[in-house]
């Protein structure tokens, strides 16, 4: 069974399950076999199964050392099929297959939510190619591999946005995804010409040989530039993420766990493979610059978050927030081998790495849990939550968990990868370069404001929607909770959250290895055992975290049991609460907008808010008798204002020039085709 597992069979076994599943659901349309919620179970009972086969690939590969390396020649004269799956790829494999399996169990019971009213077989078909296609990017060994499975990655994505294509705002939202992927892809293969440019192939064994020695450093500097801004486009760094907030809470719930929890993080596996693999020893400065985006992405990623009342939009920015933070580790590890300190640089991209599927595990539970939420009340706007926990009690549950790990409470995932960066940045304080301990000092900075203020935000996210009364006048009577299939679906994330945090140490551990194993040109994976790389940040010297969890437990029973104790003979009396004389009613509660309204003051010059008023009266004449009134409040983007609009602006008026010379003369275009092939001949005789 290893065997299989470590093989090119195993891998063509996992390409082939998701075929199926992607084209069952056209066998069963075409033939009128079964219902249309069996054709949309079909892909995902395959997808599970394709999931189960990448977790054991990825383990197999990870604990028995054992790499996979695959080259089909070609599948025609100009298409090669090459595939490699190391240390690196097998996390991301591991990480995708996860969250995928958690993401199809909960499917198959929440399509129903669409039955009806859109296509269930073709929801189901391609989601099944969509999740293929990330695993194969990350096993892709040859650029036009790996080009043509983010195609596929990006348009089978593009298409679960639009989805719900009656409504117009996911019409939008999926064009600017559109558009924005395809930017990216360009930016991408910008960076690929260049190292083929370099190095005379576009097989990635050839880039880690040889790529650093023969690209000059204008080239590198080139093709890392170019690198970075098409995978920060995918990734959602700060200021190249504005598709993000809008694309996420488009897809249908399962698929927003999918974008927001791996997809995205396909960006961090290809980021890591151009700073460490293919061009390990980069400059400082490009590690203070990553560092710089991953401060910006975090802070100005949470604040956002907290200004937003759509549940899923406030979700898609914390996936911005915690790309920032990934991209601390990753910075800091660039850092630490440029400044004469390599051995810090595997826990700093171990960090990284430990924060990737940590955010994974919880931002696909929250997603699945705010579905949960979607689906029981019919909107996603929070200000008409309230006193769900009485009606949803597990889903609420189970969104705590999410909510705790994504605001770093100990002893959850999220506090074991955030606490291994603050360590990681911690030691780069003991940098000899003054210039080196300024940036870490900001990063340390950043990262705790960012804790506070997410801590704020999920206060704001579980409060608002599960506690307190319910703002949809007693709507909450016709909620029920999310159906056995979805739950195990949140229950298995949810413990993964407290076991990742729990066994954080010997996670750790493997990581480390694995980072150590990033840049190594041979199959063979080595993990260093017993003590880590000796530094300041010494994982084997903490306090492991399933004994701080077991005190934690044992503390709160003691407090309980002496607190039930000192009051067991006191009478307790219940009595109405006191509002000022008033009822008290869904209005006189807090609200999500009143909720962040200090901070987003305090914020306000970063985020500049906006207020409409609108009054309407009972007598137009009369200016006392109001009717009713209403205030919207709304942020500034200076995104699109200042970058994106000038821009598009630009293309506008260059497209409108441009256009003057199409006169429809055949002959005037031959002559336009037999100059632009002259200068090109010039250009490369003079190169």
């Amino acid at each position: 069974m290893a065997d299989f597992l470590i093989s090119s069979s195993g891998v063509f076994v996992l390409g082939a399950l998701f075929l199926i599943g992607a084209l069952g659901p056209l066998f069963f349309f075409v033939t009128r076999l079964g219902s249309e919620s069996f054709a949309g179970q079909w892909s995902y009972a395959l997808s599970i199964l394709g999931s189960l086969l990448g977790l054991g690939i990825a383990g197999a590969v990870i604990f028995l050392g054992q790499g996979i390396a695959f080259d089909a020649g070609a599948i025609t004269a100009f298409v090669p099929f090459s595939l490699r799956v190391d240390a690196l790829s097998a996390f991301f494999l591991g990480v995708i297959s996860l969250i995928a399996l958690a993401a199809s169990l909960y499917a198959i019971v929440y399509q129903e939510h669409f039955r009806g009213r859109y296509s269930l077989g073709m929801l189901g078909g391609v989601y099944s190619i969509f999740v293929a296609s990330m695993m194969f990017v990350v096993m892709a060994n040859h650029a036009l591999t790996f080009l043509f499975f983010w195609e596929v990655m990006s348009l089978s994505s593009y298409l679960l946005v639009v989805y719900e294509h009656r409504e117009k705002a996911n019409r939008r939202a999926g064009l600017l995804y559109l558009i924005m992927m395809h930017i990216s892809m360009a930016f991408i293969l910008l960076a690929f010409l260049l190292a083929f440019s370099a190095a005379g192939s576009m097989n990635f064994d050839v880039w880690r040989a040889n790529l650093s020695s023969v690209a000059t450093p204008l080239t590198a500097a080139l093709i890392l530039s170019a690198a970075l801004t098409g995978l920060g486009i995918k990734a959602g760094m700060v200021p190249l993420h504005i598709w993000l907030p809008e694309a996420h809470p488009a897809a249908p719930s399962h698929v927003s766990a999918l974008m927001s929890g791996v997809m995205i993080k396909t960006a961090i596996f290809m980021l890591v493979r151009f700073f460490f693999d293919f061009l390990p020893g980069s400059s400082l400065w490009w590690g203070i610059v990553i560092i710089a985006f991953g401060v910006a992405s975090s802070i100005l990623g949470v604040l956002y978050a907290l200004s937003e009342h759509d549940i899923k939009r406030l979700l898609a920015f914390h996936s911005v927030e915690n790309i920032g933070i990934i991209l601390l580790g990753i910075g800091s590890a660039i850092v630490f081998s440029a400044s004469g300190a390599p051995g810090f640089a595997p826990i700093a991209l171990a960090a990284a790495l430990f924060h990737t599927v940590n955010h994974a595990i919880f931002k696909a539970l929250l997603f699945l849990g705010a579905g949960s939420v979607v689906v029981a009340t019919g909107t996603r706007n929070m200000e008409e939550y309230g006193g769900l926990l009485k009606v949803l009690p597990y889903t609420g549950a189970f969104f705590l968990v999410g909510s705790l790990a994504i605001a770093a409470f100990p002893p959850l995932n999220g506090f074991a990868s955030e606490w291994l960066t603050f360590q990681v940045l911690f030691a780069g304080l003991a940098s000899p370069i003054t210039s080196v301990k300024l940036v870490f000092l900001f990063a340390i900075a950043g990262l705790a404001l960012t804790g506070g203020l997410a801590a704020a935000a999920f206060v704001k996210a579980f409060g608002i929607t599960f506690l307190a009364r319910s703002r949809a006048h007693n709507k909450t009577a016709c909620v029920h909770e999310a159906p056995p299939l979805m739950l195990v679906s949140m229950g298995m994330l949810a413990t993964l959250a407290v076991a990742f945090g729990t066994f954080a140490i010997p996670i750790s551990r493997a990581l480390v290895g694995i980072a150590a194993s990033v840049g190594h040109t041979t199959a063979h994976l080595s993990f260093p055992t017993g003590k880590l790389i000796a530094s300041p940040v010494n994982i084997a010297g903490m306090v492991p975290l399933a004994t701080v969890f077991l005190a934690a437990i044992l503390v709160a029973a003691l407090a309980v049991g002496l607190v039930f104790w000192a009051t067991r003979r006191n009478k307790v009396v219940y009595g109405a609460t006191w509002s000022c004389g008033t009822p008290i009613t869904p209005r006189t509660e807090i609200t999500a907008t009143s909720f962040s309204r200090s901070l987003m003051v305090i914020f306000k010059g970063m985020l500049r808010p906006t207020k409409q008023v609108s009054v309407a009266y009972h007598d137009e004449v009369s200016r006392y008798s109001v009717k009713s009134s209403a205030i919207s409040v709304g942020f500034f983007d200076p995104y699109r204002a200042h970058f994106y609009t000038p821009i598009e602006n630009a293309l506008i008026f260059i497209a409108s020039r441009v256009k003057r010379i199409q006169g429809g003369n055949v002959n005037v275009y031959v002559v336009y085709v037999f100059a632009t092939v002259l200068a090109l001949l010039t250009f490369a005789t003079l190169i």
